[in-house]
């Protein structure tokens, strides 16, 4: 599986470690409740809403550097809009990867 990274925030940063923090304090602020909110609108079937929450959650992984991953938010971002959450899988486990690394931040 990929593996979250600075690169793109360092990059976005010129080496200000202080922007670099903010946006990490953002991003762990906000994750937890995004992935929440993603979670009960798909667990109670409600597609269009899970596909919004995926389409923000898809911003998060594409800054932490899981540029494959991204590719299958955008796939099940669709998909959720056709009312098919058949990578749902897939998608746990990147949230699960972003979540996991966060902590070592």
């Amino acid at each position: 599986m990929e593996q979250p990274n600075m690169s793109y925030i360092q990059s976005m940063s010129g080496g200000d470690k202080a922007f670099e923090h903010k946006i990490i304090n953002i991003i762990k602020r906000e994750l937890p409740e995004e992935i929440a909110t993603f979670q009960y609108n798909l667990k109670s079937e409600e597609y269009q809403k899970a596909a919004d929450n995926v389409h923000k959650l898809k911003h998060k992984i594409l800054i932490l550097g899981l540029e494959k991953n991204y590719h299958t938010a955008v796939a099940f971002e669709d998909n959720l809009r056709e009312g098919n959450a058949n990578l749902h899988t897939e998608f746990e486990a990147i949230l699960m990867n972003l979540t996991n690394y966060l902590k070592t931040l």
